[in-house]
C-alpha cells in the first residue's frame, strides 16, 4: 500500500479555485506578437520594361498561365496574348522563343475553347512573322500539329485541320519540308492499316478507309476536310518545285526564273571597247551544258525519309498507299452509289469530294514529271492504274451536277450541258477537265489504237465544251487546252489536231472574254504556232484556222489602243516571232494594218508605254513594203515627241538598213524604201513641223513667243524646253544618217534644194528648226557642195536672229538658257566654216536702221566674233567692214557720255583688228 501512495503523490492533480487565474505552466510558449505596417513602393509601380496589357499582365504573366490547370485561365491568358501583342508588336520578337513554344502546346489541349483561340492567336502572328523569323521553331510546331493530328481525340483532329490551313496559308515551304510526316498523318486520318490476308510473308500493310460514328460530322464529309487539306498541301509542294513542268498553259507566276532580263546593247560604247557583251544559251535563263555526265542534286545525299516526295521511291510508295484510298472514296460518291434514275448526275457533297480526289491525282502525276526517268514513271502508272481509272473514273463520264440551274444564269451557259452552274458554285465542267487531264497523260502514240475508245470519249468532249459558247473561267480553259495539247501530242496527224484548232479558235473569237483567258488562248496559238513552224520544214503542210489566227493578231492590235498594255504586249511578242520567221499571211496583214498602228495621232505606238514602243518599231524591219504615206506617220511619230528620241534613233537606223544606203552586197528587197522616199523622210524630221504647223506660226506676232530683231527677216518661234531638246536629239541622229550617204555633195543639193522650197522665204521659224539646219548644213557641207545665194541670206538671218535671241537671254529664264551651249555651238560652227556666210551677216547689220536699245547687243555680238578663235581669221577679213560698223554705232552715240559696253567694244578691235600689221589704224575712243 505505501508504493502506490507514494506514486500518486507524484501525479497529484492541482485543485483550481474559483475566480483565481490558472499558473502557468513551466514549458508554457508565450504567443503575444506584435505587428508593423511595411510599405514597398518599388512593388507597386507597374514594370517599365515589359509591356502590360489591360488586366496589367505583361508577356511573362501570361505565357506562365498558359500552364494553368484551369481551361478558362488559358483561355483568358490565349486573348490577352492577342491583345498584348496587338498593341505592342515588338513584344513578338522579343519573346518570339517562348511565344511560339506555349501556343504550339495548346493544339493538344482537352478544351475546345482553348484550341480555338489558339487557333486565332496562331492566325493573328502569322500575319506578324516572316517565314525566315520563325524557321529556327518550325520543328516544333510541326511536331506538335503532327501530335495533334495523330491525337485519339476527335475534338482535336478536327481543329488540327484548321492548324494547317493557318501554316499552309503563311508558310508553305517550310511546312513542305516535313512532307513524309504530314503525308503519313494525312492518310492515318482517313484510314487505318490492316495486315494483308493474301500476303504469305505478312510483311506489307493495306490500308482501309475508317468510319468512325464519334465524329460530329459524316464520314464523307470528314474524309472531305482531309483530302481538302492533303490537295492544298500537294498543292504547295508542286508550286515549291521549279523544276515540275506541266504540259498545259499554267498562268503567268511572278518568279524570278520565268522573267526574262534582256541585255541592252550600245553599238556605239561596244565599238570603243567600252561595253562587254556576255551571251549565255536558253536566253541566259539557265546555261545549257552538253554532257553526258549528270552532278548529283543535294537532296540526293539526304536519306530518303528526309527527302520527302522529291525521292522516286517516296513518291512511288505514297501513290501506292493513298490511290486505292482516293478509289474507294470515288466509289462512295460515284453515281453507281446513288439512285440508278440519276445516271451520271452527282449530288452537291459527293461532287465535291470527286473533284477533290481527282485533283489530288493530278498533283500526284505533276510530282512525278519532275524525276530525271519520267517516261518509265508514266509506264509504271499506266500499268498499275489505268484499268482502275477507266473501269472507275470513265463508267459515267462526262459527270453533271444533280442540281438545277437558276433562270438567271441561263443564257451564259445556254446549249452546255456540262457547264451547270449550282448555287454553291459547284465547277463539275473542271472535274470532268481534271479527269481528262489524268488519262490523257496515261496515253501516248504508241497506245493510240488501245486506248482509241475513251480517247474519243475525251476528245468529243473537249470539242463540244470549246464550241458551245459558253463562259469559261480561267482555270477551266487552262486545263481544258492542256488536255487538247496532249491530244493533238498523241495524235500528230492533221485530221485529228486541225478540228482541235478549230475548237479552239471557236472559243478565241467569243466577245468580252476575260484578260486570264485572252492570254491562256494566246499562249495556246502561240505554241502550236512555233511547234508547226519546226515540223512545217520537212511536212508542208500549215493549218488553215492558225494563219487564220495570225492575219488577224495585226488589227485586234489596232483595235485594242490602250484599253489593255498587257495583251497588247502579248500580241506584239507573237506578231514579232511570227514576222521574224517571215509568215507570209501575217505579214500582209501586218502592212495593211500599219497605217493605223503607226498612226502618229491615236496610234498603238503613240499610246503604249516604251518597252511595247520598242517592239513596235522592231517591226517596221520585217515590213514588206515602206510607202510614202507610212513614212509620213513615222516622221511624225518622231517629231511629236510620243516616243523617246533614243527609239526614234533606233527607227532611224532601221530605215537607213533597209534602204539602198545600207551598203548591201546583196541586192535588197525591191520597192522595199524608195530613195526619194526616204530623203522625204530625213528632211520632214529633221524640219520638225510640218507645213501646217508652219503655216499657222507664220500669224503669231509679239513675246513670250517670238524672239524678232529690226537687222534680220527671220523671227525666231521659242519653243518649249522639252520640244527642243527632243529635237535636236533627233537631228543629231539624222546628221548623223545623211553623213552615211556614200554621196554627199548629191545628198547636200537634196537638203539645199529642200530648205529653198520649204523655208527660204518664211517669216516665223522655230529655233529648234533654225539650229537643226545649221547642224546639218555643218555636217554635210564639204569642198564640192556649192551654196545657192538665197541659202546664204536665208543662214545668215537665221544666225543673227539665233545670236540675238541668245544675247538677249535673260539668265533667270532657265528654260531657255538651257537651249544655249547647242544653237550657239551650230552659229558659230556654220561662220566657220562659210566665210561668205559670216560676210553676209556682218553687212546685214546696218546700225541706221536699229533703235538705241539694240545697239550694245550688236557690240556685244562684235565683241565675242572678234574673241572667237575659230572666226578670227575670217574676222580679220572683214576688218573694215567690222570697222564701218563700229564708226557707225560711235556716229550714233556721239555727243553723249560713252559707255563701257562701247568701251570694251573699242578695245577689242583694237587688241585683235586693229593691232594687225596690215589691219588699219587704231579708233581712238573718245572718253
Amino acid at each position: 500500500m505505501t508504493k502506490k501512495r507514494k506514486h500518486q503523490e507524484d501525479f497529484q492533480k492541482v485543485k483550481l479555485k474559483v475566480g483565481k487565474k490558472k499558473p502557468k505552466l513551466e514549458n508554457a510558449t508565450d504567443t503575444t506578437f506584435k505587428t508593423k505596417t511595411i510599405q514597398i513602393p518599388e512593388q507597386l509601380k507597374e514594370d517599365g520594361v515589359l509591356p502590360t496589357q489591360n488586366r496589367k499582365l505583361n508577356i511573362k504573366d501570361l505565357l506562365s498561365q498558359m500552364h494553368h490547370y484551369s481551361p478558362g485561365v488559358k483561355h483568358n491568358a490565349l486573348l490577352g496574348l492577342k491583345d498584348l501583342l496587338s498593341q505592342y508588336p515588338f513584344v513578338i520578337d522579343a519573346h518570339l522563343s517562348n511565344i511560339i513554344s506555349e501556343v504550339a502546346a495548346v493544339f493538344t489541349d482537352r478544351d475546345s475553347g482553348v484550341r480555338g483561340a489558339a487557333v486565332h492567336l496562331l492566325q493573328f502572328l502569322a500575319s506578324k512573322i516572316r517565314a525566315e523569323q520563325i524557321a529556327p521553331f518550325f520543328p516544333l510546331v510541326s511536331a506538335h500539329l503532327s501530335s495533334a493530328m495523330t491525337h485519339i481525340s476527335e475534338g482535336i483532329q478536327e481543329d488540327s485541320l484548321k492548324v494547317l490551313d493557318v501554316l499552309l496559308e503563311a508558310y508553305p515551304a517550310l511546312l513542305t519540308d516535313r512532307s513524309s510526316i504530314l503525308l503519313k498523318n494525312f492518310v492515318e486520318l482517313i484510314s487505318h492499316q490492316q495486315l494483308s490476308k493474301r500476303l504469305k510473308s505478312r510483311e506489307k500493310l493495306s490500308w482501309m478507309l475508317s468510319v468512325n460514328p464519334n465524329r460530329r460530322v459524316t464520314s464523307q464529309q470528314w474524309r472531305l476536310n482531309v483530302l481538302t487539306r492533303l490537295k492544298k498541301f500537294l498543292q504547295a509542294v508542286v508550286d515549291g518545285s521549279s523544276e515540275i513542268q506541266d504540259e498545259g498553259l499554267q498562268e503567268q507566276k511572278d518568279s524570278p526564273h520565268s522573267v526574262r532580263n534582256p541585255i541592252y546593247i550600245s553599238w556605239k560604247v561596244h565599238a570603243s571597247n567600252q561595253q562587254h557583251i556576255q551571251l549565255f544559251e536558253n536566253g541566259g535563263l539557265r546555261p545549257k551544258i552538253n554532257s553526258s555526265f549528270r552532278l548529283r542534286s543535294l537532296a540526293s545525299v539526304m536519306d530518303s525519309a528526309e527527302k520527302g516526295l522529291s525521292s522516286a521511291e517516296n513518291l512511288k510508295g505514297f501513290i501506292e498507299i493513298i490511290i486505292p484510298l482516293l478509289i474507294e472514296c470515288w466509289i462512295e460518291a460515284s453515281p453507281a452509289q446513288s439512285a440508278p434514275i440519276l445516271g451520271n448526275l452527282l449530288e452537291s457533297e459527293s461532287q465535291h469530294l470527286m473533284q477533290q480526289v481527282l485533283s489530288i491525282i493530278h498533283l500526284l502525276w505533276k510530282l512525278t514529271k519532275r524525276h530525271d526517268e519520267t517516261y518509265k514513271m508514266e509506264l509504271w502508272l499506266r500499268m498499275n492504274y489505268l484499268v482502275d481509272f477507266k473501269h472507275h473514273f470513265m463508267r459515267h463520264f462526262p459527270y453533271s451536277l444533280q442540281e438545277t440551274v437558276k433562270h438567271k444564269k441561263k443564257d451564259s451557259c445556254k446549249g452546255n450541258k456540262y457547264c451547270m452552274t449550282s448555287s454553291n458554285s459547284v465547277d463539275h465542267l473542271l472535274l470532268n477537265l481534271t479527269l481528262c487531264d489524268i488519262m490523257v497523260s496515261l496515253a501516248s502514240t504508241s497506245t493510240l489504237q488501245v486506248d482509241s475508245g475513251w480517247l474519243d470519249m475525251i476528245r468529243k468532249f473537249v470539242t463540244d465544251t470549246l464550241q458551245d459558247g459558253s463562259k469559261l473561267n480561267s482555270k477551266q480553259v487552262n486545263r481544258l487546252l492542256g488536255v487538247t495539247w496532249r491530244l493533238m501530242q498523241i495524235q500528230q496527224n492533221k485530221v485529228a489536231t486541225e478540228p482541235l484548232i478549230k475548237a479552239v479558235y471557236t472559243l478565241y473569237q467569243q466577245r468580252n472574254l476575260l484578260f486570264p483567258v485572252r492570254t491562256l488562248l494566246l499562249k495556246f496559238f502561240s505554241r502550236v504556232y512555233q511547234k508547226e513552224d519546226l515540223r512545217t520544214q520537212r511536212i508542208r503542210s500549215r493549218s488553215k484556222v492558225l494563219s487564220r489566227w495570225l492575219a488577224g493578231l495585226p488589227q485586234q492590235l489596232a483595235l485594242l489602243g490602250l484599253r489593255n498594255p498587257e495583251l497588247s504586249n502579248q500580241l506584239i511578242d507573237i506578231i514579232h516571232s511570227a514576222a521574224s520567221r517571215s509568215n507570209k499571211e501575217l505579214l500582209q496583214s501586218l502592212q495593211a494594218t500599219a497605217a493605223r498602228i503607226y498612226d502618229p495621232l491615236d496610234g498603238t505606238l503613240v499610246l503604249l508605254p516604251a518597252e511595247a514602243q520598242r517592239r513596235l518599231v522592231q517591226l517596221v524591219y520585217f515590213l514588206p513594203c515602206l510607202p510614202a504615206s507610212l513614212l509620213a506617220c513615222l516622221s511624225r511619230c518622231c517629231i511629236m515627241g510620243r516616243m523617246s528620241s533614243e527609239l526614234a534613233a533606233t527607227l532611224l537606223g532601221i530605215l537607213h538598213m533597209r534602204s539602198s544606203f545600207a551598203g548591201w552586197k546583196c541586192q535588197v528587197q525591191d520597192n522595199s524604201v524608195n530613195d526619194v522616199d526616204y530623203f522625204s523622210f530625213l528632211f520632214s524630221t529633221l524640219i520638225g513641223f510640218s507645213r501646217e504647223e508652219l503655216t499657222s506660226l507664220q500669224g503669231i506676232r509679239g513675246k513670250p513667243h517670238i524672239s524678232q530683231t529690226q537687222l534680220s527677216p527671220v523671227r525666231l518661234y521659242l519653243t518649249d524646253l522639252d520640244q527642243f531638246l527632243h529635237h535636236w536629239a533627233v537631228t543629231e541622229m539624222i546628221c548623223h544618217s545623211l553623213s552615211t550617204i556614200p554621196s554627199q555633195s548629191q545628198c547636200f543639193d537634196i537638203l539645199q534644194t529642200g530648205i529653198c522650197k520649204y523655208l527660204v522665204g518664211l517669216v516665223v521659224i522655230p529655233d529648234s528648226t533654225a539650229g537643226s539646219v545649221l547642224c546639218a548644213i555643218n555636217k554635210l557641207l564639204d569642198q564640192a557642195c556649192i551654196l545657192s545665194e538665197n541659202l546664204h541670206k536665208f543662214l545668215a538671218s537665221c544666225c543673227y536672229s539665233l545670236l540675238y535671241f541668245l544675247l538677249t537671254l535673260d539668265k533667270e529664264d532657265a528654260e531657255h538658257v538651257q537651249k544655249r551651249d547647242m544653237l550657239w555651238g551650230s552659229c558659230i560652227s556654220a561662220l566657220a566654216l562659210l566665210p561668205r556666210l559670216l560676210r553676209l551677216m556682218l553687212q546685214s547689220l546696218q546700225v541706221s536702221r536699229i533703235c538705241r536699245e539694240e545697239l550694245p547687243v550688236v557690240a556685244q555680238l562684235l565683241r565675242l566674233l572678234m574673241q572667237h578663235g575659230q572666226l578670227r581669221s575670217h574676222m580679220i577679213t572683214n576688218e573694215f567692214l567690222v570697222q564701218q560698223i563700229i564708226k557707225d554705232i560711235m556716229t550714233m552715240k556721239s555727243g553723249e557720255v560713252q559707255e563701257q559696253w562701247l568701251t570694251d567694244l573699242h578695245y577689242c578691235f583694237n587688241i585683235y583688228l586693229a593691232s594687225h600689221p596690215q589691219g588699219p589704224a587704231p579708233i581712238n575712243a573718245v572718253y
